[in-house]
């Protein structure tokens, strides 16, 4: 999909009236609905001018935007807090009358109440007062421009839909954290919706009805015409399916580019509304069907079929769409250009078909961001190629399923063992957590000999129970599945437990949570330890099993790799939260030295354990110990730096996680 839109509207609905005359960076106020307030609450009215000149004691004025409609936008600094905010000056007469003192009274509550939501995707409120001749409402400066600028000027008016669909989710998110306060918003219009440098949707104005009603601004209820459900138009009763229907209307906006009910008057809007809205799909024919039919039920005028909740009108509309997070940093490029001085006429035209970069978002990495199942593919190609390593190599296991087949001819023999091979690889790709549970039964059947079944019998016992419990409680991660297949694999490899164990540990921590990373890697460790112990053809008994797990340098290295990789998964996560919160509260660039301190731990970790693993051999340290430690070490952080950097920072506990 281009960066912006290629959908130009040819519908006759008219383009909303009011405009902003200069593209450009916009303050803009965010105000809520309250709780009641006593009208005896409220103190007498300041003589005109005392609360703006007070104001304007502390907040000097640099730019004034969007002069005109529902008052003015003054961009001031705070000199006492030295940072930017947007004022905005409210006249309180109604038709030549000033504004009654209860009306005042509701609307302060109102302001109150706004101050309280605190979400991210809402313009804080930071004080509000008023005076005989206007009502002044401080909030929170944000640094770009508001929806109705960023349609004026972008090609067709419109959004692409990974755009519509990160507008959409930010939307959703402020009005349901609002609904779930008691307060509605009842005039959400593109005017209301800010857009900053970093892409960040905020929701403005909350809680302005009842003083813009008594104002006589929108024509009815505070609202503005075009995005005003019936009921609002009429006076009557509202309620959350009010919103749903405002929103509604700004998304059909931000796909089509008309607001489908825009009229001069109250009553031909209601008219355009029992009428009905042109489907979606007659201007976008690739439109997703779910999304389509998700706006017209929101759009209908009876209260009653509209969504319930503003979240499933979200979700049912954004399940199809497109990607939040790209949408972002489209709307992020496209600002830093409207609002650049170079050329503020320009208006921003769709690239051309072959324009495709490769852009790399750092929570989804290189890969992720382009394909949104890399991640689930990673997890499938380990799962398996190491369960077809494990069955094409896995002797012991061979002899003791197909003993027939020891005997015949090798030449005869290796196409049947490379089917099974592709077969059970294929079916461990696809279903990583079943490919874990065939290994660790493979594995349990290894260690028993026919021969010897009450000496080998308690090995296999108990082998089956600690893989039991360990897929019971991590298996059905889908990470930890991936990394113990890869444990297992990595065993055979090298005839050794933990020699390459490092590398299947630096797998393990990026993908999987701590506590299943380290239960993973000690489950597969001892399973890898009692099944090389055997002879060849021979059964497991369990003293043997016990003698290899007992080893101090097995244990040393098992038990400390397993620390490693809960150590390094602990970090990622650390910073995966941080890094989230950061992008969250709208910082320009989010931390990344844990990511970094994660990639190199295990390097410094897999050397000193192998040092304790062969305490002999610690005065000396002969290059044949040293080396293959400090190159093991370094692959296993080169590992979990180019996992960070191909499927991203993300690291969010999987489905089935018992820790």
């Amino acid at each position: 999909m281009p960066l912006f839109s290629r959908h130009h509207s040819t519908g006759n609905i008219p383009r909303p009236a009011q405009r902003p005359a200069q593209p450009g960076r916009m303050g803009a106020p965010a105000p809520q609905a309250a709780q009641p307030v006593p009208a005896t609450a409220l103190p007498a009215p300041d003589p005109a001018g005392t609360a703006q000149s007070t104001l304007l004691r502390r907040y000097r004025p640099l730019e004034t935007r969007a002069t005109g409609g529902f008052g003015s936008v003054e961009i001031c600094l705070d000199r006492r807090l030295q940072r930017r905010v947007a004022i905005k000056r409210i006249p309180l007469t109604a038709n030549g009358a000033g504004i009654p003192a209860q009306t005042m009274a509701a609307a302060l509550a109102e302001a109150r109440t706004a101050g309280m939501l605190a979400h991210p995707n809402i313009v804080s409120v930071l004080d509000f007062t008023f005076d005989a001749a206007y009502a002044y409402l401080v909030m929170e400066y944000v640094d770009g421009m508001n929806l109705a600028e960023f349609l004026a000027r972008v090609d067709g008016n419109s959004l692409t839909y990974d755009e519509a669909a990160c507008v959409a989710d930010a939307l959703v998110q402020a009005l349901a954290h609002a609904h779930a306060n008691g307060v509605l918003h009842l005039d959400i219009k593109p005017a209301n919706v800010l857009i900053d440098r970093a892409g960040h949707v905020k929701l403005a104005d909350f809680g302005m009805a009842t003083l813009a009603s008594a104002a006589g601004f929108g024509g009815a209820r505070g609202g503005t015409i075009g995005y005003m459900p019936p009921e609002q138009l009429e006076g009557l009763a509202v309620d959350e399916r009010a919103d749903v229907f405002s929103l509604a209307a700004v998304l059909y906006e931000c796909l089509c580019g008309n607001a489908p009910f825009v009229a001069a008057t109250p009553a031909d809007s209601l008219a355009l509304i029992e009428s009905g809205a042109e489907a979606p799909s007659e201007l976008l024919p690739e439109l997703p069907a779910d999304a389509e039919a998700a706006l017209l039920q929101a759009l209908s005028p009876t209260p009653a079929v509209r969504m319930a909740e503003v979240q499933e009108l979200g979700d049912r509309f954004c399940a199809e769409l497109g990607d939040p997070r790209a949408g972002r940093s489209s709307l992020a490029r496209i600002i830093e250009r409207l609002t650049s001085d170079e050329d503020p006429d320009a208006t921003i035209e769709a690239p051309a078909e072959t324009e495709d970069p490769w852009e790399r978002d750092p929570a989804e990495g290189l890969l992720g961001s382009r394909f949104p199942q890399a991640r689930r593919v990673l997890r499938g190609v380990v799962a398996g190629a190491a369960t077809a390593f494990s069955v094409h190599a896995y002797d012991p296991i061979a002899n003791a399923l197909h003993a027939a087949s020891t005997s015949a001819d090798p030449a005869q023999s290796a196409p049947g063992w490379i089917l099974a091979s592709l077969v059970t690889g294929v079916a461990g790709g696809v279903a990583p957590q079943l490919a874990a549970a065939f290994a660790a039964l493979l594995a349990t059947a290894s260690v028993l000999d026919p021969a010897s079944i009450p000496a080998t019998l308690p090995t296999a016992v108990l082998l089956a129970a600690i893989g039991l419990g360990w897929w019971i409680a991590w298996g059905r991660t889908p990470g930890a599945a991936a990394g113990y297949t890869a444990t297992l694999a990595l065993a055979l490899v090298s005839g050794d437990a933990v020699a390459l164990a490092p590398l299947a540990a630096a797998y393990l921590a990026f993908d999987a949570p701590p506590a299943a990373a380290a239960a993973t890697f000690l489950t597969a460790s001892v399973t890898a330890a009692a099944v090389l112990a055997q002879g060849a053809g021979a059964g497991v008994p369990l003293s043997l099993a016990l003698g290899a797990w007992t080893a101090p340098a097995f244990l040393v290295q098992a038990v400390g790799l397993a620390a490693t990789a809960a150590l390094v998964s602990f970090v990622l996560q650390r910073a995966w939260r941080r890094y989230d919160e950061a992008a969250q509260a709208d910082a320009a660039t989010a931390p990344a030295a844990g990511f970094a301190l994660a990639a190199a731990l295990p390097l410094p970790l897999v050397v000193a354990l192998t040092c304790l693993a062969h305490p002999m051999e610690i005065p000396s340290l002969p290059p044949q110990l040293l080396a293959p430690a400090i190159a093991r070490g370094t692959v296993s952080s080169i590992i979990v730096g180019i996992c960070l950097y191909l499927f991203g920072y993300r690291k969010e506990p999987s489905e089935g996680d018992c820790s």
